[in-house]
């Protein structure tokens, strides 16, 4: 008898054992399958905030028959969510999705900033020297060289900063609808005062961009559109994306809507196609003029992220704070607590949440939300052809979705 007990002993540890392994194993898939659920759960969220904001009866619905807009989340190189909704065009019905093409506006000047500091990076410009120190070519376009404008920075027309008022003329109509960069920046050379002095305060203005437009064309040597294609669209992979011009054809283009009644019950809403021709200063470029989708921006993010366009160096200075935003007496564009601008971004540290590096866009019936999350390697892109809802509520409710679900941790905790 006692010789079995050994045995006996043997099996009942070998059975405890697997039972203790087959527990840990149940454990750790219900674990998996829990974080699966609630990243899938926080997608069904952002699928159910869209479908009520884009659908007609406004009850989550899926009707979509008004303009909406794109939605892509990516959390490193994994789509989370890609989705369009509503019409990118009345004339053909066309419906949203992430190839569809829209007018980013002002998310444009990223691009613009970027094609500067590479030419920093190859020591063709010093950003941190004076803007007459850029080329004796530029010279013509600029008022006469003396203080205070002598001390204008290019990085003082990246981060908003020089002081240089919007003088663009107003009174011509025409001139304000169809104005071109060149244009547009006419009226520099004759100022004989700027806001502020350079670099101390914030004021958001498109001239200084368009001003980038003029700097890119004469230090480069090429049209401003040729050299952002061949430098920094071809290298990002954004084959198809490109720049407005009046009679260029632009497939899966959305156009802006707008409506007079913004606040009527989705299905009542008329909308009415407002771009170019009935918004002003559309045709400019450098500050604006961009046209591409979700699915052509989300390789922008990772060129940039992977420093493929600019050196990490370069990178890091334009998305860190520059110029303090919040708190200017001089602009309300973006005048919300704990913001800044770099070269080409906003910066935003709000309590609770990880450093955000964003641009908004705003022209015709545009309205632009593009947000990285360095620490958390999470992208959040809102491509809208209409603008008739409060983008910052929107954007709250994103931006509490993704943190419970666990998306704004670093990459490397949530694996742990």
């Amino acid at each position: 008898m006692n010789s079995k007990k050994p045995i006996c002993a043997l099996y009942k540890c070998l059975y405890f054992s697997s039972l203790t392994l087959l527990t840990l194993l149940i454990m750790v898939s219900c674990g998996k399958k829990a974080n699966k659920d609630k990243v899938a759960v926080a997608m069904d969220e952002i699928d159910s905030l869209f479908t009520a904001h884009y659908s007609v009866d406004g009850n989550g619905n899926p009707k979509f028959t008004n303009p909406g807009g794109a939605v892509l989340i990516m959390k490193g190189d994994s789509i989370l969510f890609d989705k369009g909704y509503g019409i990118a065009n009345y004339e053909d019905s066309s419906k949203i999705d992430g190839n569809t093409f829209f007018n980013i506006a002002s998310c444009s000047k990223q691009f613009s900033a970027v094609a500067i500091l590479k030419m920093d990076d190859q020591k063709l410009i010093d950003i941190h020297k004076s803007i007459y120190d850029v080329s004796p070519k530029v010279l013509p376009y600029l008022p006469p060289k003396k203080a205070p404008f002598s001390e204008i920075t290019v990085a003082n027309l990246m981060s908003h900063s020089s002081g240089i008022p919007d003088a663009r003329p107003r009174d011509d109509r025409e001139f304000v609808l169809k104005a071109t960069d060149m244009q547009s920046i006419e009226y520099m050379k004759n100022l004989d005062s700027l806001h502020f002095q350079p670099g101390t305060q914030y004021e958001y203005i498109n001239p200084t961009f368009q001003l980038l437009y003029l700097f890119i064309e004469k230090i480069s040597g090429l049209p401003f559109e040729q050299y952002m294609h061949d430098n920094i669209f071809v290298p990002a992979g954004m084959d198809s994306t490109v720049y407005f011009e009046p009679d260029r054809k632009i497939p899966h283009m959305a156009h802006g809507y707008v409506t007079d009644t913004p606040d009527a019950k989705e299905g009542t809403k008329k909308f009415h196609e407002y771009d170019y021709g009935e918004e002003s200063f559309f045709a400019t470029k450098a500050d604006g003029g961009i046209y591409t989708s979700t699915h052509q921006f989300i390789k922008w993010i990772k060129a940039l992220r992977d420093n493929k366009i600019i050196s990490a160096k370069m990178k890091s200075e334009a998305q860190s704070p520059v110029t303090k935003v919040t708190g200017s007496k001089y602009c309300d564009y973006q005048n919300r607590p704990n913001t800044y601008y770099g070269y080409g971004w906003f910066i935003e540290q709000q309590p609770g949440f990880p450093l955000k590096v964003y641009h908004t866009g705003d022209n015709g019936g545009f309205q632009i939300y593009e947000a990285f999350f360095p620490g958390a390697n999470l992208t959040v892109l809102v491509f809208e052809n209409r603008n008739d809802h409060d983008r910052w509520n929107m954007v709250t409710d994103l931006d509490k979705i993704l943190k419970k679900a666990g998306l704004m941790e670093p990459e490397n905790k949530l694996k742990k």
